[in-house]
């Protein structure tokens, strides 16, 4: 009897033994695992193996698809059967599932059915109604918003009860409403909900910390007027929610797209995550391929990690990778083909760096892809074609894209969003609590759960896709690719930083997932 048909039948036992049946695909992929360990090591890796998938069985069959991802989460980065190191599973944003809420149920489902690019007029209603809706919902469990159960004599005690706008015509007095701010007439702003919409003077309104533009959804206290106008007087965006308490809701959903994890497979990889306390992710944005300064700084910058104990997990490289736009007057992609080229043989030139570290590149506004609505899809193949030959980590996602680095949910977005966000106000940002732009802005996407509220008349959105650009539950750290100053912020528990020029101002970052430590950088 031959090795591997002694090993098959040695699997199938094991399988026997503890109650499963197995395919004839997922046999095959066990196989394909323990001729990882030959030896000794082979019981034990098979064992463990089957331990994991048991963790995730709804059933007494194994199947091939539940084989693969265990056996890769504990075959990455070289693991032993004992210690999995370093596990980053990378998800582009065209694969997130899309997730609506069922007012009735007042619960998540996934939505199973098609999503066209080019979305019917219905979708664009969708859109702007499920991100009310998600708000809305995360609204209603907050206690200060919420009506009481009893009423007693405290019962309006700290109570802001949400009135919807149709109710609010013959009713004096101050009202709570919830709403998007909508330009419905030229020059008039308008306060919408699922119910009605009423006009809005901002005039005297006393704003909260954030950017107010239209699209924004805002919780606002204000009277109407004889004249059927909303006087507004307080105006501030719907308070965030613990991320414990949002991800009850999706229990058993795969919500950040990579898959999901019992207690016990989060555990471990918490355990694991624990010990990667030397793991850094290395984020830089706008890499300028036609900038001979620029590469010679890149040079520098691995130069610098190449020598180092440890050397990062992963590097992220944002656009945009020309210092020209790639529109329609842009004539040089053969040359841009051979730029990224020479970029994989300047990191393939550094070998630890190639060996142990991948190499993400995420499209900036400016870079030539089918075009610059957000979503924004991967690189195409014809500029990197040269690049892969040299850097076999490297791996091409969307814009924005997300990655799972052990238990830590990371979202990276490269968009000059900040200088955008500013211009289209409605209104000063508030200096009441800080007079920094960027904090303003982190509260803004935080608040609205979203990472570009910005009209789609300023930034255009697929409208099957606005799910992608969703920050709910909200993530553990954001990461922006701005032009703006290199900036941090910790908010509500929420890293948030963004990377800075790298071609205009040689700044980047280093990121250590596992302690939340950022290290602002510059050469």
């Amino acid at each position: 009897m031959n090795t591997a048909t002694a090993t098959r039948r040695k699997i199938q036992k094991k399988c026997r033994i503890r109650g499963h049946t197995l395919t004839v695909d997922a046999l095959d992929e066990i196989l394909s695992f323990a001729a990882n360990f030959p030896g000794s090591d082979e019981d034990e890796a098979i064992d463990l193996l089957l331990d994991q998938i048991e963790y995730s069985l709804k059933s007494t069959i194994i199947e091939k698809e539940m084989v693969v991802r265990v056996a890769t989460l504990l075959l990455e980065e070289d693991a032993t059967p004992e210690e999995a190191a370093s596990v980053i599973r990378f998800i582009d944003a065209f694969v997130i599932p899309k997730y609506k809420y069922h007012v009735v149920r007042k619960q998540f489902y996934q939505y199973t059915g098609s999503l066209p690019i080019h979305g019917e007029a219905s979708a664009k209603a969708a859109l702007y109604r499920d991100r009310f809706l998600l708000l809305s919902q995360r609204l209603s469990r907050d206690q200060h918003f919420s009506k009481p159960a009893f009423e007693s004599e405290f019962s309006h005690f700290g109570s802001c009860e949400i009135s919807p706008i149709q109710s609010l015509v013959g009713q004096p007095g101050r009202r709570w409403v919830m709403g998007v701010i909508s330009q419905l007439e030229d020059g008039h702003y308008y306060l919408e909900d699922l119910t009605a919409a009423v006009k809005i003077s901002l005039s005297n309104a006393k704003i909260t910390t954030g950017l107010f533009t239209e699209n924004t959804i805002v919780v606002v206290e204000g009277e109407m007027l004889v004249e059927g106008i909303f006087q507004v007087l307080t105006c501030g965006f719907p308070p965030l929610e613990d991320r414990d308490k949002s991800l009850k809701l999706f229990a058993g959903h795969d919500y950040f797209g990579c898959g999901t994890f019992t207690k016990e497979e989060t555990i471990r990889l918490a355990e694991m995550e624990k010990r990667a306390i030397n793991d850094r992710l290395v984020v830089l944005s706008d890499i300028w391929l036609d900038n001979e300064q620029a590469l010679r700084k890149l040079e520098t910058v691995l130069d610098g990690f190449e020598s180092v104990e440890v050397v990062p997990s992963l590097f992220v490289f944002m656009g945009n990778f020309s210092s020209r736009p790639c529109n329609l007057a842009f004539h040089s992609y053969s040359s841009l083909r051979m730029q990224f080229g020479k970029l994989g043989e300047m990191i393939a030139a550094h070998p630890r760096l190639t060996a142990h570290s991948k190499f993400l590149f995420i499209p900036g506004p400016d870079d030539a892809v089918p075009s610059t609505v957000l979503p924004m899809c991967a690189l195409p193949k014809y500029l990197t074609e040269e690049l892969r030959k040299h850097v076999p980590n490297a791996i091409f996602y969307s814009n924005p894209c997300r990655i799972k680095f052990y238990t830590q949910e990371i979202v990276f977005f490269r968009q000059d969003l900040l200088y955008r966000m500013r211009r289209s106000c409605l209104m000063p940002p508030s200096t009441e609590e800080t007079d920094d732009h960027f904090q303003h802005l982190v509260a803004t996407i935080t608040h609205q759960s979203h990472l570009c509220p910005l009209p789609l008349t300023v930034q255009p959105i697929i409208w099957n896709y606005d799910h992608c650009l969703h920050l709910y539950p909200t993530p553990h750290t954001i990461v922006l690719g701005d032009k703006s100053q290199q900036k941090a912020f910790k908010y509500t528990g929420i890293t948030c930083f963004n990377t800075g020029s790298f071609a205009i101002d040689s700044t980047f970052v280093a990121y250590r997932p596992s302690s939340q430590e950022v290290e602002l950088s510059a050469l």
